[in-house]
């Protein structure tokens, strides 16, 4: 099986590589740009994983990057949840797909973006509803935050010397957790929705804060966050949190411990 992994140098496409590459598949990493150099996926390179050049959001170089693709893994992401990249750039990739005769495409999502009126979650609802009634064949995954989201908002607040607090709930997990079961949906037949992946704890954001400030042994001010308006009414009523798919895997604070970058394909731990 070829699979191309779409945003296969990202945080989450990277971990998909590395652990298709370490059960045997042959891969194609696409991207913008090339790996970077000593990175988990540029040491993957080699004679069954390659790297194709293709932009989602300009349609270039797609027809080029699926050539001899049996399945791909939609794994682009943009930060500021841009509709030009998320929803247009998909709707381009399964042209593109249908065009070459791609018979499964694999998709994240995340957990409540159905009943989440935050900006983000709605154009990645908008973009999940597309996959399903798209062209081609399809497996769709939600999942919860990643824990390298909270660490990068933590981060910037902290360089304001903050750091958001509250009673809302996130169920963070590790992206690594996730990409296994995106590499299972690939190498298995299409199965429309699956079930949710959700982190192993449901935790408050001061929760989460009190690991983070742990971690870093900073002591900044508590930014406590709102409970109304349409982020503190999800964060307060845990829409986009699924206790009953919690899955194994590190808390925010063991992944914390571990410096979030173990990158190893779960055949090889």
């Amino acid at each position: 099986m070829r699979a191309a992994v779409f945003g296969g140098t990202g945080e989450l496409g990277g971990h998909v590589v590395v652990e298709l590459a370490a059960r045997g598949a042959e891969v194609v990493v696409v991207s913008r740009n090339p790996p970077a150099a000593g990175s988990p996926v540029a040491t993957a390179l080699g004679e069954r994983v390659v790297h194709r050049r293709a932009d989602v959001h300009s349609g270039a170089g797609l027809a080029e990057a699926l050539d001899g693709v049996a399945v791909v893994v939609n794994a682009v992401g943009d930060a500021r949840g841009r509709r030009a990249v998320l929803v247009d750039g998909t709707r381009r990739l399964l042209d593109a797909e249908r065009a070459a005769g791609i018979g499964h495409h694999v998709a994240i999502s995340i957990v409540g973006c159905d009943r989440s009126p935050i900006g983000y979650h709605r154009v990645t609802y908008e973009q999940e509803r597309l996959v399903t009634d798209g062209p081609v064949p399809f497996s769709t995954q939600r999942a919860t935050q990643f824990h390298g989201l909270l660490k990068r908002v933590f981060t910037a607040a902290g360089r304001l010397r903050i750091v958001p607090t509250g009673s809302g709930l996130l169920q963070p997990i590790d992206a690594a957790v996730v990409a296994r079961r995106l590499a299972d949906a690939a190498q298995a037949d299409p199965a429309g929705r699956l079930p949710d992946v959700a982190g192993p704890r449901v935790q408050t954001v001061s929760e989460l804060a009190d690991a983070w400030r742990a971690h870093t042994g900073r002591r900044l001010l508590s930014l406590p966050l709102p409970r109304v308006g349409g982020v503190g009414r999800t964060l307060r009523d845990g829409v986009i949190c699924n206790r009953e798919a919690a899955a194994d895997g590190p808390t925010f604070a063991e992944w914390l411990a571990g410096e979030g970058a173990d990158l190893r394909p779960s055949a090889v731990r």
